[in-house]
Parts: C-alpha cells; sequence; structure tokens
C-alpha cells in the first residue's frame, strides 16, 4: 500500500541561504533528533550542474547512513538513499534504494515567499513511501511511522531555524 505524508515549513531566511543548507548533506545530521544518532557509513556526493558549489548532492549522489528507529530501541536501521532530481533553488529529490520500506521518495521543494513584507522560504517536503506487510504494515504506519515522521519533521523545523538563525 503507498502512503503520502507532506510537510510545510515557512522561514525567514532568503531561499539561497536555505537551499545551500538542505543541499550540503553534512547538516542532515544536525537537523535530526538527536537520540536518532544518525551517521553516514558512506557516501559519494556527485556534485549539481555548474554553478553550483561542489559540496551540494547533485544527481548520482549516494549515501548509506544508519540510525535508530526509536529512543528506546538500541539496534541501528541502515539505509541507503540516492539524489534523483534536482533543480538549483527549486528542489532536490531522494530515494531509498536499500532500507527499512519497500519504497520511498523524497522530494524537498523551496520557493521564495514573502510574509507580512518579510522575505522568506517556503519549505515544503513531500513524501511518497510504501510499506511490506498488508495489514501489519498499516498498523505499523499509523502507529509508528506517521507519528514518529510528525515529531522529526517538527524538530527539524526548529534545529533549521536555530541553524540559520532565523528566530
Amino acid at each position: 500500500m503507498s502512503y503520502h505524508a507532506q510537510f510545510e515549513h515557512w522561514i525567514a531566511v532568503p531561499l539561497e541561504k536555505v537551499f545551500a543548507f538542505f543541499a550540503d548533506p553534512m547538516n542532515l545530521p544536525g537537523i535530526m533528533p538527536a537520540w536518532m544518532e544518525i551517521r553516514f557509513e558512506e557516501m559519494t556526493v556527485v556534485p549539481p550542474p555548474a554553478g553550483a558549489p561542489t559540496y551540494f548532492a547533485g544527481v548520482g549522489t549516494k549515501f548509506v547512513a544508519s540510525y535508530r528507529a526509536l529512543p528506546f530501541l538500541s539496534f541501528r536501521i541502515r539505509s541507503e538513499a540516492q539524489i534523483v532530481g534536482f533543480a538549483m533553488n527549486e528542489f532536490f529529490s531522494d530515494v531509498q534504494i536499500r532500507g527499512p520500506f519497500r519504497s520511498w521518495h523524497h522530494r524537498h521543494e523551496f520557493a521564495a515567499e514573502s510574509r507580512d513584507g518579510i522575505a522568506g522560504t517556503q519549505v515544503r517536503d513531500r513524501i511518497e513511501y510504501e510499506l511490506a506487510g498488508g495489514p501489519l504494515g498499516r498498523i505499523v504506519n499509523a502507529l509508528f511511522i506517521v507519528p514518529q515522521m510528525r515529531r522529526t519533521f517538527a524538530y527539524r523545523q526548529l534545529a533549521v531555524e536555530r541553524s540559520l538563525g532565523a528566530r
């Protein structure tokens, strides 16, 4: 069964600065809850087309990361992902190659947007994923996956604001 999630966040920071922050894969562990203990086990960065910094994760970039799925569990989950789409200051997207989901596609979108006369950036995350297990997968999704995604993205929004000095 296929599931969809979407998270949106406006931040009072210019688009170019927000995009640059997200396009640098080394910033990911710092915006995730500390208890997850995200670690990059392997990384091959393919720079995007000319004009973008070479440390940005362009199409073809691969990551192998490990993390704890729940705070009270000590075992780590290993996941391999690849960047499959990139447009400077607009979006990038990644898919899971190997990992806990049957499939996972995450599109990170960015758009300049002013609010109350303040220039900022609208950040939107669109996630499509599938789980194995039929009815059991639906239960796991409702009890664990959806609540954990909500907590993680709420945490991430605050961490991004702190990292970019938005508050």
